[in-house]
Formats: structure tokens, sequence, C-alpha cells
């Protein structure tokens, strides 16, 4: 056994040791962001000057439903929570983007805005105080007035949410392997010898440990380990509601697209999707009821959080019409099923050893091949190839379309490569 540890030591003392070479290099390469001290307007909005967009009619089921239309909205903050589906709107958002020639807000040598610390405008690539950005939507660990400065007055504010009992055994499975403290976990199910006691191996100073409590809060930039019945908790859900037009749930995920098109003043096209990212079925703990109970126990905050946007979500619903909502949904689906028909080889995902296009290749947690990803059809019609590349194109690869500069991330992955993590 000692052989494969050597082995791993040196791989990881290596990859470290060309990390930190490539990061001093950068830090003298690049010269340090110069910001002016005075700060320089947003315009209300800057998205005036950019292609012309359509009003979409009535009859796409965007606007009112007494039938006016409206001009749709293209300055729009998504923050990106972890394992919540996210990246399958980020997917929609980039597509609307490019398609409106919108300017994106993107980090600056990561896909995230160096996660975990704090938010900042410095981070965002080629930012200048005062210059207009549009869409802001990679990773980011939330800080409101930092957003707020970057991005114009009339910007609207969306994020998702999701249970977080089942958000809890995806991110214990997809970054456990880069949480040293899961590691000293023994028995066959790690998930289950954790949640039977999570206080004995949880430390909330451990490295990586805010991916296993209260993961939303921490997101949304708050401290995920305070008391859960502290009146702190309850004032930061209600700043949360006052700061998001739109809070969706990933359990709805169609009924919170059609609330976003709705929003948004979309088209029924710009919200299509094909489900990213998602996990192989044999790598997902069932949780037991019990399991299920104790996740939720550990995740107090998440939970309240969750029941209390799950109540506003419903009632954004009941504003929007049950059986308008059932029409748009049903809708919604059926042109997603076309559309799986049109572009993807067997109409279904498929593990990565089975993807034929690198191009196509997603993202894989360390040491692991277990997120699905998608053939394209050998034979596409000329009106929906390109829809069907930019539908089915990973976040990374597609970034890098975008012009997102991603050295770091890069970096990273031939080193993962040449060490075979």
């Amino acid at each position: 056994h000692g052989k494969p540890w050597r082995s791993m030591c040196k791989g990881l003392v290596l990859g470290t040791l060309l990390t930190s070479f490539m990061l001093l290099l950068y830090s003298y390469a690049v010269p340090p962001l110069q910001v002016s001290v005075t700060e320089i307007p947003i315009p209300f909005s800057c998205s005036s000057h950019l292609s012309p967009v359509q009003a979409p009619s009535p009859s796409n089921g965007t606007g009112s439903a007494s039938g006016w239309s409206c001009r749709p909205k293209l300055n729009v903050m998504f923050m990106k929570t972890h394992k919540t589906a996210s990246s399958t709107i980020l997917n929609i958002l980039f597509r609307f983007g490019e398609k409106h020639r919108l300017k994106f807000a993107f980090p600056n040598g990561r896909n995230d805005f160096y996660y975990p610390s704090f938010f900042e405008r410095s981070q965002v690539q080629h930012y200048r105080p005062g210059v207009c950005f549009n869409i802001i939507c990679n990773h980011m660990r939330f800080h409101y007035e930092e957003v707020r400065k970057l991005l114009p007055p009339d910007t609207t504010f969306v994020t998702v949410l999701r249970d977080p009992a089942y958000l809890f055994e995806s991110s214990f499975h997809y970054f456990g392997p880069v949480i040293p403290l899961t590691w000293k976990i023994t028995g066959e199910d790690k998930l289950d010898e954790f949640l039977r006691d999570p206080q004995h191996y949880y430390d909330p100073n451990g490295f990586n440990a805010h991916y296993l409590q209260n993961l939303l809060f921490f997101d949304f930039g708050y401290d995920s380990s305070m008391d859960a019945n502290s009146p702190l908790v309850e004032e930061h859900i209600q700043e949360i509601d006052r700061r998001f037009h739109l809070v969706m749930l990933l359990e709805y995920f169609d009924e919170s697209l059609v609330l976003l098109k709705d929003l948004l003043c979309w088209q029924l096209e710009d919200v299509l999707y094909f489900k990213l990212n998602a996990r192989k079925g044999s790598t997902v703990s069932r949780l037991t009821p019990e399991l299920y109970e104790q996740a939720t126990a550990w995740n107090l905050i998440d939970a309240k959080l969750y029941r209390y946007f799950n109540a506003t979500f419903w009632r954004k619903v009941e504003a929007y019409g049950r059986e308008r909502m059932a029409r748009d949904v049903a809708e919604l689906q059926r042109e997603n099923k076309k559309m799986t028909s049109i572009c993807i080889d067997g109409g279904h995902a498929v593990d990565a050893s089975a993807i034929q296009e690198s191009s196509m290749q997603p993202w894989q947690p360390l040491g692991e091949k277990t997120i699905l990803g998608y053939n394209l059809k050998k034979k596409i019609s000329k009106k929906h190839q390109k829809l069907c590349r930019k539908m089915l194109t990973p976040e990374i690869q597609y970034l890098t379309d975008l012009g997102a500069n991603l050295w770091i991330t890069k970096l990273w992955s031939y080193v993962r490569d040449f060490l075979k993590w």
C-alpha cells in the first residue's frame, strides 16, 4: 500500500511546484490592476447600443397574460450556486448573451471568481471603473455591494436553490476528494458514517470545509457555521429576498425557467436546455428517510432558506396562473424533447469514456469520471447545427469560446492529465 501513496505524494508535490511557478510567472507578467478611487457611475442600462432585440409576441407565452408584449431584459446577475443544476442555467445565459452580443463579466484566469474568497470587481477580466457589463454568472462568493457597482441599476438578479439534503449528498461526493477532513472517515459508506456524528468529523476551519455544511448560505456570502436559531439567519434570508427578483428551485426546474422567461421577457427558444453536468446514477447515494432527516438537520440554515423560498416560489406560480404554468411547462418540455431528437446521438447522456469529441468532454471531479456528457448527431440540419452544438457545449469550452481567460483552470487541467488525476 505504501507505493501508491508515495507516488501520489510525489505527484502532489510536483503539481504544487508547477502551479506555484506558473502563478509566480503570472504575477510578474501581468501588471497590477489600477483602480481609480473615484467611482465612475455605470449607465442605467448598457444594452441600448447592442443589437436590436425583437420583443416577443404574447403567443410565445412571454409577457403578461392580458396580451401586451414587453422588451427583453438584457442585464442579468445570476448567482451561480453549487450543485443546483446551475451549469445548465449558465448555458442558457451564454447562448442568450452570445446571440445578442452582450458583454459578460468573466473571471480573469479561472472559471470562478476566486471562490471561496468574496467577489471583488478587480477579479473581472478587463475590468475598469465605469465599464459596462450585461451579464455575470460564474461561481462566486456573493458580495452584493461589489456586484452592484459592476452592473447597471436595471440589472435583474436571479439564483437557484436545491433541497439541502440532496445538495449535501451531491456536494459530499463531488468535493470529497478535495476536503481533507473526509479522508479520515472509515467505512464503506462515508456519507452515512459522517451523518451519524457530523461534529466528530467536521471542523469549520478545515480546508474546503464550507462544502460540507450550509453551502447555499456560504455561497450567498454569510457565515454558514452560525447558530441556526440566531435571528441573523432570518435577517439574511430577508436580505436575499430583497436583493433577488427570482429564486428558482431545482426540484421545479421547468416551472423555474418559465418564470425566468416571463421575468426577463425572453422567448421560448432562449430557455431550451439539455441537462448538463449530471452524475452517473451509480454514484448517487440514495438517501433513506433517516439520512434525509439527518442531512437536513445538519444543514438547518440552508433548510430554512429553502423553505422560505419554496413558499415565495409557489406564490409566484399562483400569480402567474396554475393553468397557464401547466401549458407553458408542457410546451417547454415538448420543445426540449424535439431538440433532443434533433441534436443528441442516441437521445441520452453517456459516460465520459463514450464521448467522441474532446470539445464535448465535461469537467470531472478529482480522480473520477462520474460526470456524463453527450455526443452530437452526425447529421443535423443546417437550421439546427449551431444551436445543437451550443446547447451541448460544456461550461469550460463555452467560456473559452466566449473569450474568457482560463489559464489557471487550463494549467490545472494539464497537471491533472499529466498526473492522471
